[in-house]
C-alpha cells in the first residue's frame, strides 16, 4: 500500500529524480507516481516509475536516510552488488548517489530496479498464493544464505567488520541505562554459554520476512541491506529464526519451516553444518539484541530527533523480547491471554471513562482514518490504534501492577527495575536466584499484559 506524492517536498524530489534519470539515461526522463512506502521505522522508501521520451516505463525504489546504526548507502549498494556476483538473489542497483541540498534529492541514495512480489508477512504466512512455496521456502533460502556467506571477503573492503558480538550489544545497543530485567537475564546467559564462533563472513544482519521479496515461484530479491557487516554467519540463521520474525506463525524458522529443516538446507549449500547449540545461541541473542534495538529507535521519538508514532509503540515491545527470553531459557511458559477488569465507577469525571475514551479513539482511528485513507497514513493510522489499546490496558491494569511491581522490588532491596538488572549482571542476589527469576518473570508478564498481552500466549 501507498500514498501518492503531494508535498513540495516530494514534489521537489520528483524534480531532481527527472534531472539525475535524464542525465543517466541520456535523454528525457519523466518520474510518476513518486510514493513513501509503508513501513521502514528507520531508512525512507521510495517507490516511482521512469518514463522516457519512447514511454517505455521502468519501475523503481528509491532507499535513502541515514539508517539506526546502518552503513552508509554506498557501502549497503557495494555489499549488494558482491552478493549478486556470489548468486544471490538482489535488485539491481542503477545509481548510488548524494544531493546537494538544493536539487530536491536526498543527501545520500540508492537507486535501484523495483523487484515484483510480496513482503508482508502475514501474506507470505496465509495467503493461498503462496501455499505452494511455502514448504520449500525454508531449504531455498538457506542456500541463500549460504551463497551470501561464501561472498569472498576481498570483496567486502568497504564493509564493516562487526567487532565482538557482546561487545557491540553493550555499546551499539545498549545506551548507557541498564536494560530491562529480562533482556538482562538473557544477556548473562549469552556471556555464560557463548559458542565458538564460525570463521568470518559476509552477514546482511537483518534477514528475515519483510526484507524478503517472495513470489509464488519463491525468492525473488533480499532487500534492506543497511546493518550489513563482516562477522559470523550465525548472526544471520539466529535472526531469521528470532520469534519475533515469525509473526504468530509456530515454526521457528522464518514461520515457514524447522530449525533442522534451516540447518540441513544451509549445510547442504555451504558444506558445513552448524550446531544446533550454535543456533540457539545465536537465536537469542537475536531476541535480546531487538529487545535493545526498541529502545534505542523510540528514544529518536523522546529526544524529538524523529516525533513518530510508529517508533514511540516500538518503545513497548522491549517486554516482548524480555518474555521470549524466558521462553528460550525454560523459565516461563506460554498462557492463555486473561480479559480485562471493569473500570470502577468514576465519581468526578463520569462517563465515558478514560479507557472508554482511548477505546472510542482507537476505533475512529481503525475504522474511519484507516478505512478512508491508504498507505503510510493507513499504517499509522492502525499503529496509532494499538498505542490507544494500550493506553486503555495501563488504565486498567497499571495501578494494581504498580503495586504489586514497589513491593516485589522492596523485597529483593531493589529501589527500581535498573538495580534489578544490574544485580542480575553482577550476581549481586545470586542467593536468591529463584526469588530474582520469580520477580522479572512477574514484571515482564504485567507489561505484555498491557503492551501486547496475545504475546503471552504464542509458542516458543
Amino acid at each position: 500500500m501507498s500514498r501518492p506524492a503531494s508535498s513540495p517536498a516530494e514534489a521537489a524530489l520528483a524534480a531532481g529524480l527527472e534531472r539525475r534519470l535524464t542525465a543517466l539515461a541520456g535523454g528525457p526522463v519523466r518520474v510518476e507516481g513518486l510514493t513513501r512506502l509503508t513501513g521502514g521505522a528507520s531508512r525512507q522508501t521510495w517507490a516511482l516509475t521512469a518514463v522516457d521520451t519512447g514511454g517505455g516505463r521502468r519501475d523503481l525504489v528509491l532507499r535513502s536516510g541515514a539508517g539506526t546504526g546502518g552503513v552508509e548507502l554506498p557501502v549497503e549498494g557495494a555489499a549488494i552488488a558482491a552478493a549478486a556476483r556470489a548468486g544471490v538473489p538482489v535488485a539491481d542497483v542503477l545509481d548510488v548517489g548524494r544531493g546537494s541540498g538544493e536539487d530536491g534529492l536526498p543527501p545520500a541514495y540508492l537507486l535501484m530496479a523495483r523487484v515484483d512480489g510480496e513482503t508482508i508477512p502475514r501474506r507470505l504466512l496465509r495467503d493461498a498464493e503462496f501455499a505452494a512455496v511455502r514448504p520449500r521456502l525454508v531449504h531455498e533460502l538457506a542456500g541463500v544464505l549460504a551463497r551470501l556467506h561464501a561472498v569472498p571477503l576481498e570483496e567486502l573492503d568497504r564493509v564493516p567488520v562487526g567487532g565482538d558480538p557482546l561487545d557491540r550489544l553493550a555499546t551499539v545497543h545498549g545506551g548507557d541505562e541498564p536494560p530491562p530485567p529480562g533482556l538482562a537475564l538473557g544477556l548473562r546467559w549469552l556471556r555464560e554459554n557463548r559458542p565458538e564462533p564460525a570463521p568470518e563472513t559476509l552477514v546482511h544482519g537483518d534477514f528475515r520476512l519483510g526484507n524478503l521479496m517472495i513470489g509464488p515461484d519463491g525468492l525473488r530479491a533480499v532487500l534492506d541491506w543497511e546493518l550489513v557487516h563482516r562477522g559470523d554467519p550465525l548472526e544471520d540463521l539466529g535472526w531469521f529464526c528470532a520469534k519475533v520474525w515469525r509473526f504468530g506463525s509456530p515454526l521457528p524458522a522464518g514461520g515457514f519451516g524447522t530449525r533442522e529443516q534451516l540447518l540441513d538446507g544451509y549445510a547442504e549449500a555451504a558444506g558445513w553444518r552448524p550446531s544446533a547449540a550454535q543456533l540457539h545461541w545465536w537465536e537469542l541473542y537475536a531476541t535480546v539484541q531487538w529487545g535493545l534495538m526498541t529502545r534505542v529507535m523510540t528514544e529518536r521519538h523522546l529526544s524529538g530527533v524523529e516525533p513518530s508514532v510508529e517508533l514511540a509503540a516500538i518503545g513497548r515491545r522491549a517486554g516482548e523480547q524480555e518474555f521470549d527470553v524466558l521462553l528460550s531459557l525454560g523459565l516461563a511458559e506460554p498462557e492463555p491471554v486473561p480479559g480485562l477488569p471493569g473500570e470502577d465507577d468514576d465519581l468526578l469525571f463520569g462517563r465515558p471513562t478514560a479507557a472508554e475514551l482511548a477505546d472510542a479513539v482507537a476505533s475512529f482511528l481503525t475504522a474511519d482514518v484507516r478505512a478512508g485513507t491508504g498507505g503510510r497514513t493507513a499504517f499509522l493510522a492502525r499503529v496509532a490504534a494499538n498505542v490507544l489499546a494500550t493506553v486503555r490496558r495501563e488504565l486498567l491494569l497499571g495501578p494494581d501492577a504498580r503495586i504489586r511491581r514497589r513491593t516485589a522490588l522492596d523485597r529483593l532491596g531493589c529501589r527500581d527495575d535498573a538495580a534489578l538488572a544490574d544485580a542480575i549482571t553482577t550476581g549481586a542476589l545470586d542467593d536468591r536466584w529463584d526469588e530474582v527469576v520469580s520477580v522479572v518473570r512477574e514484571g515482564v508478564r504485567d507489561r505484555l499484559l498491557v503492551a501486547n498481552p496475545r504475546h503471552l500466549s504464542l509458542p516458543a
